[in-house]
């Protein structure tokens, strides 16, 4: 059987399964947080790409504008809107906004995160914790709250939390923000069952160091960035779309049978709890 089927790929041209791959998200909504640049803009390419209707968001209008002109200019089928997800007005906002514009919501992209300290972890402070777990933890909860009735309306849906390597092993200087991001491996384990029985599966990426902004002090720094090559199989720092066709994957037919895992990305980096 297992012949069979690689003989039938085979005869398929490379064309025709390139098509395939690109329309595999035909018809899916998917709701992408804090998608303006970095890794959340190339999940929504990468889904886009894939033919879904992508719904991007940052706080700033601005970008906003500026993210759903480049995606429209790659022919990807885009709104955007400004969303603060650790407000719950701005996160009821943006599902009301996706269901009014895209008529409903089948992919969840949990991207959004601050990192509002950095320092020794015993020097940070209530304000520090309150404001990480908020935005990085307990948004992600709650969207995925507001946005799972309208995935059984559907049959079935994908979440994806963006976790880190830091999660797995905190990195100095961002003992609070390594806690919440470990937070996350533990919120896809606990929601993955309770949720399979609607259809939707609910799995976590855990990237490396990404050449984004947000990591950007440790990229820039040839020194800092030569010591970090030195825990990589692949000794070079890893590019945001390399993330997002992970993230495109797990929301896609071809991983139907995945749910409640952490998929790390991260260059050969080792990653254990």
């Amino acid at each position: 059987m297992m012949r069979s089927a690689l003989r039938f790929l085979r005869s398929v041209p490379v064309a025709c399964q390139r098509s395939m791959s690109q329309s595999s998200l035909a018809g899916k909504v998917a709701i992408v947080t804090a998608s303006t640049d970095g890794i959340g803009l190339a999940a929504a390419q990468a889904l886009g790409k894939r033919g879904a209707h992508v719904v991007v968001s940052s706080r700033r209008q601005a970008n906003v504008d500026k993210a759903v002109a480049l995606l429209q200019s790659q022919s990807i089928k885009v709104i955007g809107t400004t969303c603060n997800v650790g407000k719950g007005e701005d996160r009821e906002k943006l599902v009301q906004t996706t269901l009014d514009q895209c008529g409903g919501i089948d992919i969840l992209v949990s991207n959004a995160a601050v990192n509002p300290f950095f320092g020794n972890i015993m020097d940070s402070t209530e304000d520090v914790w309150d404001k990480i777990l908020a935005v990085n933890v307990k948004a992600a909860f709650l969207l995925t709250k507001l946005v799972m009735p309208h995935m059984v309306k559907r049959g079935g849906g994908n979440v994806i939390f963006v976790s880190s390597v830091a999660g797995y092993q905190p990195m100095q200087g961002l003992g609070p923000y390594s806690v919440s991001k470990t937070a996350l491996l533990g919120l896809t384990r606990a929601l993955a069952p309770e949720l399979a029985h609607s259809n939707i599966r609910v799995n976590c990426v855990a990237p490396g160091v990404i050449k984004t902004r947000f990591s950007s002090a440790l990229w820039q720094n040839e020194d800092v960035e030569d010591e970090l090559k030195k825990q990589l199989c692949i000794k070079r720092v890893g590019e945001p779309e390399e993330i997002g066709g992970v993230i495109a994957f797990l929301c896609s037919e071809e991983a139907s049978y995945i749910t409640g895992e952490t998929v790390t990305v991260t260059g050969g980096m080792s990653c254990r709890l």
